[in-house]
């Protein structure tokens, strides 16, 4: 006999209809998705699109007053710069805030719990990210998200990884455009 299994995650919401940005990990084959926000209203939310290939996925809830997040330019990272995790670790932990730096650009060939996708360049960064964590943002000091917090290495601590924002952004335009994302293969 098959139960439900329920999941949480984070994501934030990136324009004024409702769009929220998350990880396909978060989504992938949910029956409902409910959606609440740091001030306690909750939402249902339906798939706009999701791109298992990056681990993108694009859901949306109907709204007013709806908080958003500015997006930021993860061309302009070094090594170095603040990173500002924030998510819902362990689901329990709504609104958490944790602080580090950018470790490195460029991470590839992870195995990350949930799948792993194709196409992998991501932020590592030592801002504490724990399950749950999945779909968050990972912002600068400016409070722009420069990534989506996506994955953690189990067997260490300090090692968590991020989807660069401008991939996020590309992938998300063609998600909300079509409800997939079109690539040219050679």
């Amino acid at each position: 006999q098959q139960r439900a299994q329920p999941s949480s995650g984070s994501g934030f919401i990136i324009d004024g209809d409702g769009s929220i940005l998350t990880n396909n990990h978060v989504v992938k084959d949910a029956e409902s998705i409910n959606v609440t926000l740091n001030e306690g209203r909750t939402f249902k939310a339906k798939t706009i699109g999701t791109d298992p290939e990056t681990d993108v996925a694009v859901i949306k809830i109907e709204g007013h007053d709806l908080p958003t997040l500015p997006l930021g330019d993860s061309d302009r990272l070094r090594v170095g710069d603040w990173a500002i995790a924030i998510g819902n670790p362990l689901g329990e932990l709504r609104g958490s805030v944790t602080v580090g730096i950018v470790s490195a650009q460029g991470r590839s060939y992870l195995n990350i719990y949930g799948g792993t996708p194709q196409f992998q360049d991501f932020i590592q960064t030592d801002a504490s990210i724990n399950f749950g964590n999945s779909g968050g943002p990972l912002c600068n000091v400016r409070g722009e998200a420069i990534g989506i917090n996506t994955a953690i290495n189990t067997s260490g601590q300090g090692i968590g990884f991020a989807i660069p924002i401008n991939l996020v952004r590309h992938v998300a335009e063609q998600l909300i455009a079509h409800g997939s994302v079109r690539r040219a293969m050679l």
